[in-house]
């Protein structure tokens, strides 16, 4: 394990979000980088919206509004324009929201890479920490509910989330390739911590990228996930629904058993019962309700690494 390397994270949704948060709090500037899902992003109003990335972004700057999503003081007038118009809009944007995706589709059209992207989005929010997408190539998450395929921020918005979910599928993964950013930042992290979030929704995708899921098997340091299931529930987002179509119980045994043989261990509050994998557990309150428990959870995660490098007890 490199002892001066990063911390890498993997991120999707709002806990992975917050995770990044109390972690780039913990850690000296630098030390962090974030590989995010893009899964979830979609071409509308002729910008690249990349949600989990900017939701990252967001939260690492201190700028996430107090609805969870979007910047904050953002003004929505654009949106305002379009309905007046009579466009359908089912997904709303704010105007300093939408301007980051429009730049992003000029310089993607242009024939830039999503992570340099990125990382000038990150620059201009004055972050320190290094939000990398886990490809330069296009992967679409499409869920199969209700009788129909949806994209998944159709799925989410105007589908309302609402299971029992019959399919999933990540397409254009197996063409994608991982951003070459993402391998060397595994490969030289100290520890790598596997986010809140959903494991087949947010993470999924992460790991259907062809090399990811071997480079994290591959690397050295330990690859720690925290569970998303708190108290027995699920804090945001439809969880529940994919664990039930994943034929896993919704608990941190369930999350467990879908991440398999990629884990080290797992920061969860309660105990993990068969199938699950016979790892390590670190009990944790994992509630992050403000700056303090976001930075004491990421604590215990890095704290937990840290053990178990010691201890030589990784996968390898």
């Amino acid at each position: 394990m490199a002892v001066d390397g990063p911390v890498v994270v993997l991120a999707g949704g709002t806990g992975g979000a917050k995770l990044a948060a109390g972690l780039a709090a913990e850690l000296p500037p630098g030390e962090l980088v974030v590989i995010a899902n893009t899964g979830d992003d979609v071409e509308l109003y002729g910008a690249h919206v990349a949600p989990d990335p900017d939701l990252v972004s967001f939260w690492l700057a201190g700028r996430i509004d107090a609805r969870g999503w979007g910047l904050d003081g953002d003004t929505f007038h654009v949106m305002d324009g379009l309905r007046e118009l009579g466009v359908e809009v089912w997904f709303n944007l704010g105007d300093r929201d939408l301007a980051y995706g429009l730049e992003r589709a000029r310089r993607l059209a242009a024939g830039d890479r999503l992570t340099d992207t990125l990382l000038d989005l990150g620059r201009a929010l004055g972050l320190a920490t290094r939000v990398l997408p886990m490809s330069d190539d296009p992967v679409r998450t499409f869920v199969t509910a209700q009788g129909r395929v949806w994209p998944f921020q159709e799925f989410m918005i105007v589908g309302r989330a609402a299971g029992p979910v019959t399919g999933l599928e990540f397409r254009g993964a197996e063409q994608a390739r991982p951003a070459p950013e993402v391998l060397e930042a595994i490969a030289a992290a100290r520890a790598i911590v596997v986010g809140p979030s959903n494991p087949l929704l947010s993470i999924g995708p992460i790991l259907a990228v062809p090399g990811i899921r071997e480079a994290l098997k591959a690397a050295p340091a330990p690859v720690v996930a925290v569970s998303p299931i708190v108290a027995g529930q699920v804090v945001k987002g439809p969880t529940a629904a994919f664990l039930e179509y994943a034929g896993q119980p919704l608990s941190a045994s369930g999350v467990a058993a879908l991440y398999g043989d990629l884990l080290d261990g797992i920061v969860s509050d309660e105990p993990l019962t068969p199938p699950a994998p016979a790892i390590p557990v670190h009990t944790a309150d994992l509630l992050m309700s403000d700056a303090a428990s976001r930075a004491r959870l990421a604590r215990a995660a890095l704290d937990f690494a840290t053990t178990l490098a010691e201890s030589g007890g990784q996968h390898h």
